[in-house]
């Protein structure tokens, strides 16, 4: 009998899962939140030193939702984010994108994400083109497709020039571009954009937005963070509120704005609005 085209060789009842496989498999089931669901956070906490960046954040963000997720600066947005995604293990809590551990399955989660993470160093000795090109061949993307992808990554992003140069003499606007093309280029299913428009001129950022809500007409999903709250009100279809490493607020935009401006609603989740006193001489 034969399996396959290899002859001699005859089927036979696969051997039992070591226990612990097993046992993690079951905990998985159990545990896994709804896939459709496109991020889900249960718990994640984290502490530098004796600081607690964020404490016990639980968030759900649907599939095909735009989401921003705002704070003030150090309110814990990056440190959520690098967490959620897997650039940083927490020190408690479980992340999972579209029903996959971050933590447990990490090679299939990256598959379905991808990060432009804020203060990260590039790859910046490769030219754009080749800092695309190599991201999508990290992705398992056969070669005919990279290079299609990335000649139309960098011309969406108004890089085609700019691609035959090395990143490290991109300005931080162009920087921002080429690392959003390397994150898009495998064609995730979750996109997770950390301050994506900081340093970009107003026509890239116009253009990068035009792209992030056709991925999203198509079922991508994306989260943003930022602390431009205008961005965000006139981006964002759902909203969370973090501060000071807790989650202060989250749903739809007009359940958190409830029924004011998102930046004054903010400063009301938020406190430490101050007033002029004391600068009589200014």
């Amino acid at each position: 009998m034969t399996v396959g085209n290899v002859p001699g060789m005859t089927p036979h009842a696969p051997e039992p899962a070591p226990a612990h496989l097993a046992a993690a498999a079951r905990r998985r089931a159990v545990d896994a939140p709804d896939p459709d669901l496109a991020l889900v956070t249960r718990g994640l906490t984290q502490r530098f030193g004796d600081k607690l960046a964020l404490d016990a954040l639980d968030l759900d963000v649907p599939a095909g939702s735009f989401f921003g997720v705002v704070g003030p600066n150090g309110a814990g947005k990056t440190t959520a984010l690098s967490m959620a995604t897997g650039l940083l293990r927490p020190d408690h809590g479980r992340a999972w994108i579209h029903g996959v551990d971050v933590w447990e399955q990490p090679l299939e989660a990256k598959r379905r994400v991808g990060v432009l993470a804020d203060g990260v160093r590039t790859f910046d000795r490769l030219t754009g083109a080749q800092l695309v090109t190599y991201a999508g061949l990290l992705h398992g993307l056969d070669a005919d497709t990279v290079a299609e992808r990335t000649a139309d990554l960098l011309r969406v992003m108004d890089l085609e020039d700019a691609g035959r140069k090395l990143v490290a003499d991109y300005s931080a606007g162009m920087t921002k571009k080429v690392s959003l093309a390397a994150a898009m280029v495998h064609a995730p299913d979750l996109l997770v954009l950390d301050e994506p428009f900081e340093a970009v001129d107003p026509v890239s950022a116009a253009n990068i937005r035009d792209i992030l809500h056709s991925y999203v007409e198509r079922g991508g999903t994306v989260i943003v963070s930022s602390h431009v709250m205008d961005l965000v009100q006139r981006m964002c279809t759902h909203v969370a509120v973090i501060a000071a490493g807790t989650l202060r607020a989250a749903g739809t935009l007009e359940e958190v704005r409830n029924g004011h401006d998102l930046e004054d609603r903010f400063v009301d989740l938020v406190g430490g609005r101050h007033g002029s006193e004391g600068l009589a001489w200014l």
